[in-house]
Parts: C-alpha cells; sequence; structure tokens
C-alpha cells in the first residue's frame, strides 16, 4: 500500500502524541512519589525517538514540567501535604533565584560541562549514601536538620541554577532535604511545587528569547504537551501511590534515582 506525504505525517504526528504520552505516564508515575519530575530522564527518547534537536531539549523538559506538574500537586494538595512552611520556604526562596539566573544567564555563564560536572558530584554521593543508608541501618534516625534560613538560602542556589540552565529543583532539593534527616512525604510535595515554579519562569525565558535568538532554542510544543499530558496522568497516581509506600522504599526510590541523574549528567 502506498501512503502519502500528508498521510505519513499524520502518523508520525500521532505516533510522536502516543510515545510522548506513554513515556511521560510512566516516568512520572515513578518518580512523583519522591518529588522528583522525571524530565531528565525523558532526554534519551526526547533525542533518540521523537527527534527534538538538542538545544530545544531543555526549554521541551521545563514545558513538560508546567504541564505534568499539576495533577501531582493536586494530588498531594487534596491529602493536606502542600500546605506546610516547607513548600512556602522552598518556593519564595526559589522565585528571586530564577530571576538572578536569567540577568547572569544574559552575561556570563559557565560551560554545561561544568554544571553537568557539579551537579554529578553532589548527587552521586547523595544518591549512594541514601541507599547504602537505607540498605544497611536497621532503624533509620533522623538526622539533624536544616534551619528555615539554610533551607531558603539552598532554594535561592537551586532556584539561580534553574535559572541559569533551566531544570528543575526537585532533582536537587529532594536527595539534599532527605539526606538531612526529613521525611520524603515532606520533602516530595515541596520539592515538586519549586519545580513547578522554576520551569513555568523558565519556559517563559525560553519562548521570549527565542523571539530574537537564532536556532532552536524554543520549546518543541507537540512533544511537550504529549510528555506533559501523560505526566500528569501519571503524576496524580504516582502521589496517590506514596502513602502506601514504606519511608525506608521511598528512601531507596530516591538514592537510586539520585544515582542515575548523576549517571547520565556525567554521560
Amino acid at each position: 500500500m502506498i501512503v502519502s506525504l500528508a498521510e505519513f505525517r499524520a502518523m508520525v504526528t500521532w505516533s510522536t502524541v502516543l510515545m510522548g504520552c506513554g513515556a511521560g505516564l510512566v516516568i512520572a508515575m515513578v518518580t512523583s512519589p519522591v518529588g522528583v519530575s522525571g524530565a531528565v530522564f525523558l532526554l534519551p527518547v526526547q533525542l533518540s525517538v521523537l527527534g527534538v534537536p538538542n538545544p530545544a531539549v531543555t526549554p521541551t523538559n521545563l514545558l513538560y514540567n508546567v504541564v505534568a506538574g499539576p495533577g501531582a500537586l493536586y494530588r498531594y494538595w487534596r491529602a493536606g501535604q502542600l500546605h506546610g512552611s516547607l513548600t512556602r520556604v522552598l518556593i519564595w526562596g526559589t522565585l528571586p533565584g530564577v530571576v538572578l539566573g536569567a540577568v547572569i544567564r544574559v552575561f556570563a555563564i559557565p560551560g554545561p560541562e561544568v554544571f553537568r560536572v557539579i551537579v554529578a558530584a553532589v548527587l552521586l554521593p547523595l544518591g549512594l549514601w541514601l541507599c547504602v543508608r537505607t540498605f544497611w541501618v536497621a532503624k533509620i534516625q533522623p538526622a539533624r536538620g536544616l534551619s528555615v534560613r539554610s533551607i531558603r538560602a539552598l532554594a535561592f542556589v537551586v532556584g539561580t541554577v534553574g535559572g541559569i540552565y533551566g531544570i528543575g529543583g526537585g532533582s536537587l532539593l529532594g536527595p539534599i532535604l532527605v539526606g538531612r534527616g526529613m521525611p520524603v512525604a515532606k520533602v516530595a510535595p515541596a520539592a515538586l511545587a519549586t519545580t513547578f515554579v522554576t520551569s513555568f519562569a523558565g519556559v517563559l525565558a525560553y519562548s521570549v528569547m527565542s523571539l530574537t535568538a537564532t536556532g532552536e532554542i524554543a520549546p518543541n510544543w507537540m512533544v511537550g504537551l504529549s510528555c506533559g499530558i501523560g505526566g500528569l496522568v501519571g503524576g496524580y497516581f504516582g502521589a496517590r501511590l506514596q502513602p502506601r509506600m514504606p519511608e525506608r522504599a521511598l528512601r531507596l526510590v530516591l538514592g537510586m534515582l539520585a544515582v542515575a541523574l548523576a549517571v547520565m549528567y556525567i554521560l
């Protein structure tokens, strides 16, 4: 059977939407219970399967966070997990950081290779430590937590990094705060809320810059929206699954995700 060019394009479009939805659903269902959006795990799918060009991958990931985030956040809000002070501290610390990061990006930014090495150097030992501590410690004792001032400063730094490099903050904030002894059930909703805020600001920034800059730096709207719709559903069910998972299992998942993120940044 001979397929016309218009029919072929329609098939490619629908296959892209279906694959994007499926990938977003599965990834969000696994990562949302521990406060990680999972956007970085979409990179291989976007580059190798969905054909998103490399410069546009970052804003497309941010668009995924914006569309997918409300699914898990709504579930956490209904469960009363978004009303805590930690969410407010992280968001108000992140917002000025995002603005500063956007300014830094315009005038002077280090190379992305340096950023990847730094993030991997932070996430890899944190992830390994969480995994080892979960396996080998019979009863996990809460470590000494961070002060509100320290948490706000950490959120500001993460927001600045998000403004410069266009990443959500949950993948960084989650392992650090849980590693300091906070329960995953408390950290996950606040980390996802922070990711949503930084991603929304990032999408706006990249969309504005695409109007004047050369190259494909605007998000791929079809891929971002299709992955995000899948993530919207997967994030809701992942957040609904979280109360049924013991703290030890959540810490282990978060540690394994941190190690996987570090390896992806290195490679």
